[in-house]
């Protein structure tokens, strides 16, 4: 059994900026365990684990879906935390491109045969850039530095391919494999 996910990938000079953005935020929000840069990444679909020989059925069946889907862009702005109300557990990036929802429901309609069950929550597309080691209450900063970076940018990144990863879970974090790589068709 391996464990797995699909995702885009960003371009690099939008990760150095949010990287850039979160060591500034290191000393004023405390308790997070930052992710790595080389682990950003927006999550389409967690599959969890898998029969390795699965792997072949779900590429047969994205690589046929997802190619004639036009390629897009989209635009990493702001931070935001989940859940909304209550103790935060997750900080992230907000994702913006009317394509994402299409795309993350192209990717669940297709998967849906392959005994993939449909994700209950709706689909909220957002690069987490750190989370919260205990669920204790973060300082009383945290409210002011969402609303210092919720109208900034941090760019914009061209989604050409949607990657399914392993993920392999070890103590110093998760170590991210490509299995495979689904390119979407045309520019828009």
């Amino acid at each position: 059994m391996i464990r797995t996910f699909l995702a885009v990938d960003f371009e690099p000079q939008v990760l150095e900026r949010i990287c850039r953005a979160t060591d500034g935020l290191r000393e004023r929000i405390t308790s997070i365990r930052w992710v790595p840069q080389e682990n950003l990444h927006l999550t389409i679909k967690f599959l969890g684990n898998i029969e390795e020989g699965k792997v072949t059925d779900i590429a047969a069946a994205l690589g046929h879906r997802l190619s004639p889907f036009s390629r897009f862009s989209i635009n990493a702005k702001g931070l935001g935390v989940f859940p909304e109300r209550g103790r935060p557990k997750i900080l992230w990036v907000g994702l913006t491109g009317k394509e994402l929802t299409e795309l993350a429901t192209n990717v669940e309609s297709c998967l849906l045969p392959l005994g993939f069950a449909p994700e209950q929550r709706s689909f909220t597309p957002h690069l987490t850039i750190g989370r919260w080691r205990q669920f204790d209450r973060p300082a009383a900063v945290l409210k002011q530095e969402l609303e210092n970076w919720r109208g900034r940018s941090f760019g914009e990144s061209a989604v050409n391919e949607v990657i399914l990863f392993q993920s392999e879970l070890n103590p110093a974090g998760s170590i991210y494999r490509r299995l495979e790589t689904f390119a979407l068709g045309k520019s828009s």
